[in-house]
């Protein structure tokens, strides 16, 4: 399956006395960039996260964010730790008249104090652990938020492949007849010029001329391209690489089907595929 590197994925843990919240997105990005934003006490697992996410992610910017936020409290007994509440209160006072002008504690920031609520008292591990089992569970839902996108996109480019192949099926059978012309035309005008018997060089140029403008290859090619588009989106994992490059060869291509060309008809058709070569491309920057 194709994976856009576009994503969001939201998750929250209820911690006693806090609520976890977590956050992930994506944005395209050529290579690989992992950035977090967590609270200082939570930094010791930015390892274990940027593993997590480079275990199932390949390409784009990602972002961690997590913040913590008082969880409201609803027993009658408050569960907070009272001869810690007690210090703390000393504490403060003794601050505050060797210096009147200091802030109080707020209410977050007392239920925040590591040890104030008993209940909950988690130690590092767990508490990492239950965290980092919440990060697992919101990095499946990014990797799932990008594969939908991913389907878009697929979508989107299967739709130009479509009316690409559309534009040579009815291109190809016409060449010859079209070659035929442009060569009947040109006979003509040396003839009306020189006479019938024009030098049996110029003949030979004229042929080597015809051969030049012949974009037959060019049309084998540009379907042999289409048809590898098609296989690697079929395929899916990390291709937007490969596929960036076959847009690259396709428009070298339609360039030179549009050099080459010798009738309006080609020449549009060239200036049809470019436009929609274009479009797929602008697609394919986006997948992982």
């Amino acid at each position: 399956m194709i994976h856009s590197m576009t994503g969001f994925a939201a998750r929250s843990l209820p911690l006693t006395p806090a609520n976890l919240a977590l956050e992930f997105r994506s944005v395209n990005q050529r290579y690989l960039e992992i950035g977090f934003r967590l609270p200082d006490e939570l930094r010791a697992l930015e390892p274990a996260l940027r593993e997590l996410i480079q275990r199932r992610i390949t390409r784009g910017k990602v972002e961690c964010r997590m913040s913590v936020a008082a969880a409201t409290l609803t027993r009658s007994t408050n569960g907070l730790n009272a001869d810690l509440l007690e210090t703390l209160r000393h504490w403060q006072m003794q601050v505050r008249q060797a210096v009147p002008d200091a802030a109080a504690l707020s209410v977050g920031e007392i239920l925040r104090w590591p040890g104030m609520q008993e209940e909950a008292n988690l130690s590092a591990p767990e508490l990492h652990g239950r965290i980092l089992a919440e990060a697992a569970l919101a990095v499946d839902e990014l990797v799932a938020s990008r594969e939908r996108e991913g389907a878009k996109l697929a979508d989107f480019i299967l739709a130009r492949l479509e009316a690409m192949e559309a534009l040579l099926a009815e291109l190809r059978p016409r060449l010859p007849a079209l070659l035929r012309q442009h060569e009947e035309r040109l006979a003509a005008k040396l003839k009306e010029a020189l006479g019938e018997n024009y030098p049996e060089r110029l003949a030979q140029e004229l042929a080597l001329f015809l051969q030049k403008i012949d974009v037959e290859e060019e049309l084998a090619r540009l379907a042999a391209h289409l048809q590898e588009v098609r296989r690697v989106l079929g395929q899916g994992g990390a291709a937007g690489k490969r596929l960036d490059f076959l847009m690259q060869e396709l428009h070298r291509e339609a360039n030179t089907l549009g050099s080459k060309s010798a009738a309006l008809e080609t020449t549009r058709a060239a200036m049809e595929l470019k436009v929609l070569i274009e479009q797929m491309r602008e697609q394919v920057q986006n997948i992982e």
